[in-house]
């Protein structure tokens, strides 16, 4: 989805971010930057955690660790790449002095890590089953 583009930005959406408003407090600044760093440590430990799941689970059914893996780094992919634009959209708020907008990576992490927990749930039950 994409958002229709305000008068206060640029018309190209290729033109740098400093070039427009303000510069923020750096202390602001920073803290956006670690934000979007952060974001980025949690999608490197999804996508870690998909590639040992499809490594090391040996759930006895076949291709059941790929069900959990794949996800796992999707989700990661996923994050990473909303975790720019979150951190894109806040630097333009910053530099046009307006409120910080809502992020929707929480609710994607926590949907992600919920459908993740039930799949996992899933497989303990067929692997205990077919024990």
């Amino acid at each position: 989805m994409t958002e229709p583009i305000r008068e206060d930005r640029p018309k190209r959406r290729r033109e740098l971010i400093d070039e427009v408003g303000t510069d923020p407090d750096p202390r602001v600044r920073f803290a956006n930057e670690r934000t979007f760093l952060a974001w980025n440590r949690t999608a490197l430990a999804l996508i870690g955690g998909g590639l040992v799941v499809a490594q090391f689970l040996k759930p006895g059914l076949a291709g059941a660790q790929l069900l959990v893996a794949l996800p796992l780094i999707a989700l990661g992919a996923l994050i990473a790449i909303s975790s720019y634009r979150n951190w894109q959209r806040n630097e333009w708020a910053l530099r046009l002095d307006q409120s910080l907008p809502a992020s929707a990576l929480p609710r994607m992490l926590v949907w992600g890590v919920a459908a993740f927990a039930l799949a996992a749930v899933a497989l303990a039950i067929i692997r205990a089953a077919s024990s």
